[in-house]
């Protein structure tokens, strides 16, 4: 293994450090096999890490790997949106507002906002798939809650752009809080037919001056809950748009996630319909941590 490969270490969807969901970045990773991606992410034990084959590649798009502690993604929000910040901020001194990076599910562009001194990184996604809907009185049964918790006006639906999730609507902030994952449940309705998807409930009742209060579980991935994520908020913001929970073609939202976790999120989505159909995008900011080199 090179003495050259450099990490990042980065909060993601953090408004300050030590808070959002954390991200390991390595660089220059083109000689790293499989096996060593990987066992360095189960080494450092963070929900996902990144590989970036190249800080110099030619044509300005660059490829990376995702991984997190179980096996290789194609697709993650939160570990998107860090790489992006660290090519910007620590690889580049002419880094534009726009980057391309090449991920399993194809190329995907991450912008930039300047707030002040502030910068909020979008990641925009693939354009989502409404897969199936499940039993109401099922979803409640997965999550230890009665079925006068779930918010039947609306249906509990698989939306996937790029890494699938079930989406839960719940009634309040209680059930929320009390949600927790059944095991029996959980692997006979969602992970047995649907195999390694994110489970995510929300209600529009907050903690804060936020819009909607969101908890992620994704047991079938080793990550009993985690505390931001890109992904799974995106199909969120695709649902909110395709089921007008806000009476609205258009969303522009805050959600708060991570606070029964202590790692305080704070995520933007974006999402609107047309005759071309749903686009979606979610931002927030990055806050860095840690450098090193490995040994």
């Amino acid at each position: 293994m090179s003495l050259s490969h450099r990490f990042h270490l980065v909060d993601v969807f953090a408004e300050e450090p030590y808070a959002g969901n954390q991200l390991a970045v390595f660089h220059d990773t083109a000689d790293l096999s499989t096996a060593e991606m990987q066992a360095l992410t189960r080494e450092m034990n963070y929900s996902e890490s990144t590989f970036i084959e190249s800080t110099t590649p030619p044509d300005d798009r660059y490829e990376v790997r995702i991984f997190d502690p179980a096996e290789e993604l194609q697709f993650a929000g939160h570990p998107t949106i860090g790489t992006a910040y660290v090519v910007r901020e620590f690889l580049r001194d002419d880094a534009p507002d726009e980057l391309t990076l090449s991920l399993g599910v194809g190329d995907i562009s991450v912008t930039v906002e300047s707030e002040g001194e502030d910068d909020r990184y979008w990641v925009h996604q693939i354009p989502p798939s409404f897969e199936t809907t499940l039993d109401h009185a099922h979803a409640a049964e997965m999550l230890g809650l009665s079925l006068d918790d779930i918010d039947d006006r609306y249906p509990v639906e698989l939306v996937s752009t790029g890494l699938p999730t079930l989406v839960v609507p719940l009634r309040s902030l209680d059930a929320a809080q009390r949600a927790e994952t059944q095991a029996d449940p959980y692997s006979r309705y969602l992970v047995e037919p649907h195999g390694n998807v994110n489970l995510l409930v929300f209600t529009p009742e907050t903690e804060g001056d936020t819009d909607l209060h969101v908890r992620v579980f994704a047991d079938a991935g080793g990550i009993p809950e985690d505390p931001a994520t890109g992904s799974s908020n995106g199909c969120l913001a695709a649902y909110l748009v395709a089921h007008r929970y806000f009476d609205t073609d258009e969303v522009s939202v805050t959600v708060e996630q991570g606070l029964e976790m202590g790692r305080p999120s704070l995520l933007h989505l974006r999402a609107n319909e047309s005759e071309e159909g749903i686009t979606v995008s979610v931002g927030g900011r990055v806050q860095p941590v840690a450098e090193g080199r490995l040994l």
